[in-house]
C-alpha cells in the first residue's frame, strides 16, 4: 500500500482535491468533528484542560473558539488531547484499507505532527493566497484571529513545497483541479 499525503495551506482545497484521487480518504478534520460530537472521554479531558470554556457535551466549536482566542496556549492543549485520538483513527483506517493500492491522507498537520513516513508520497495543493483569503472569508465559521493561531501551527509553505513529491495547482475550478489530480496520479502509478 502506498500512502499519499495531501498537504498545503489552510483553505487551499486539500480536502476537495483528496476526493478526486479515487482511493479511500482519511479526512482528519471530519474525524476531529466526530470526536467532538461522540467521544465523551475526549470531552472530559478537554473540559479538565479548559474548565472555563467547555461546559457541555457534545463539544461546541464556538466554545473551543472562545478558548483559543482567550489564551494562545489553549490551542496546544486541545491539539495535545485530540492528536492521539486522530492518530489512532488514522492507524485504524490504514489497517482497514491495507489491501488497497493507495490511501489518501488528508491531514492538515501531517508533516508538522510527524505523521508522514519516509516512503509516503506528499502532494502539495498550491493556491493563490488572495483566492484562499477570499474563500476563507466566505466561510460561515471564519474567524481571522483563530486562522492566525492555526497558521502558526503550520510549517512555512516553502518548506512544505520542497518536501513534496508533487505540487498540484488549484485555481478553484473543479475541472482544472480534477485534471491536475489525474495527471499527478498517472505519474504516481507509472512510478509505483
Amino acid at each position: 500500500m502506498i500512502r499519499i499525503g495531501i498537504i498545503g495551506s489552510i483553505g487551499s482545497g486539500k480536502s476537495y482535491a483528496a476526493n478526486f484521487f479515487g482511493y479511500p480518504v482519511f479526512n482528519a478534520d471530519a474525524e476531529v468533528s466526530k470526536l467532538y460530537k461522540n467521544n465523551i472521554k475526549c470531552y472530559f479531558k478537554i473540559k479538565k484542560a479548559l474548565p472555563k470554556y467547555i461546559n457541555s457535551f457534545p463539544i461546541k466549536k464556538n466554545d473551543l473558539a472562545r478558548a483559543i482566542l482567550a489564551k494562545r496556549n489553549n490551542i496546544k492543549k486541545i491539539v495535545k488531547i485530540v492528536h492521539p485520538n486522530i492518530r489512532l483513527k488514522m492507524n485504524g483506517f490504514i489497517k482497514r484499507n491495507r489491501r488497497k493500492k493507495f490511501v489518501i491522507l488528508d491531514i492538515p498537520l501531517l508533516v508538522e505532527n510527524k505523521l508522514d513516513k519516509k516512503n509516503d508520497i506528499l502532494i502539495f495543493v498550491d493556491a493563490d493566497i488572495k483566492e484562499i483569503n477570499k474563500r476563507l472569508k466566505k466561510r460561515s465559521n471564519f474567524n481571522p484571529k483563530i486562522y492566525r493561531q492555526l497558521k502558526k501551527l503550520q510549517l512555512p509553505v516553502e518548506f512544505k513545497k520542497k518536501k513534496s513529491n508533487y505540487i498540484i495547482r488549484n485555481n478553484f475550478k473543479s475541472n482544472s483541479l480534477k485534471k491536475n489530480v489525474k495527471i499527478v496520479m498517472k505519474k504516481i502509478i507509472e512510478n509505483a
